[in-house]
């Protein structure tokens, strides 16, 4: 009897534009011939996961990334009458569909790919898995209030990181036996001032709209995501706390931190798949 292959999972974690160290983790991991069987993914960690999923390289992702900075964002928003949220979010869902190549299917990814949405009524946990993935993306990552919910059958859906900011367990039902997840989500504490003395320092900037929204969501999940990272075998945390939720224009620099993390834990990393 042939023993059991052990399978690598990868959980991408929510964090709004910190969500683009993703990308740079990703580049290490892939240079450094990292095989990743399976990605979860929630809300940016939905984004960057299926691109991967779908054969994008760690280099084209960067690209994309550094692409959108140069153009800035607002370009793929379209105002919504507020009902459940300001932006209708179907150009951003065009434009992750124009980068993985059409309205694709979960069943055409390369690497089997989930990912976590929340149902604004329940409260519950919802992990796509099946059908299409620029719907399931968008409703990954439809931060309550800015963007409109998703209809899913008879469930309305938001931004999954209110429920599961860091899968872990999702990736661990694919079947991951070794898990690396990346966390973007730092200690609130640390985020958001440091100490000069007994002196507590906040940023000098006025917050704007995504990050107040995402600062709220983050005050009550910081406990998910800690629980959840319990569960892993490798963490790797990019030190993106002077990064704002919406500092969608911060992407080299987040990518930059994302390898940096990712390279500090490369030998980790490869000691133990050498030995599974």
């Amino acid at each position: 009897m042939q023993p059991k292959l052990k399978k690598v999972g990868l959980v991408l974690g929510g964090g709004a534009a910190r969500g683009m160290a993703h990308i740079g983790v990703l580049d290490i991991l892939e240079q450094e011939g990292i095989p990743i069987d399976m990605i979860a993914g929630t809300s940016a960690g939905a984004a960057v996961g299926a691109l991967y999923a779908h054969g994008r390289a760690a280099s084209e992702i960067v690209s994309i990334a550094l692409d959108l900075e140069r153009h800035r964002l607002a370009r793929f928003i379209d105002p919504s009458l507020p009902r459940s949220g300001f932006i209708k979010g179907k150009k951003i869902k065009d434009l992750i569909a124009s980068f993985i190549g059409g309205d694709i299917k979960f069943s055409d990814l390369k690497i089997p790919f989930a990912c976590v949405a929340a149902d604004i009524d329940t409260g519950e946990e919802v992990v796509i898995d099946r059908g299409s993935v620029p719907d399931a993306v968008r409703a990954s990552i439809s931060i309550p209030g800015v963007f409109t919910v998703v209809r899913k059958g008879e469930r309305y859906l938001v931004d999954g990181v209110l429920v599961n900011p860091v899968p872990v367990n999702v990736v661990k039902h694919m079947g991951a036996s070794f898990i690396i997840a990346v966390n973007v989500i730092p200690d609130l504490a640390d985020r958001t001032h440091h100490r000069v003395g007994e002196k507590r320092v906040g940023s000098s900037k006025e917050p704007n709209l995504i990050h107040i929204m995402m600062q709220s969501i983050y005050i009550g999940t910081y406990s998910l995501v800690r629980h959840s990272l319990e569960e892993t075998d490798v963490v790797i945390e990019p030190h993106v706390n002077h990064i704002g939720a919406g500092d969608f224009h911060q992407a080299q620099e987040c990518i930059r931190l994302g390898r940096l993390a990712a390279r500090s834990v490369m030998p980790e990393i490869k000691q133990a798949i050498k030995n599974l």
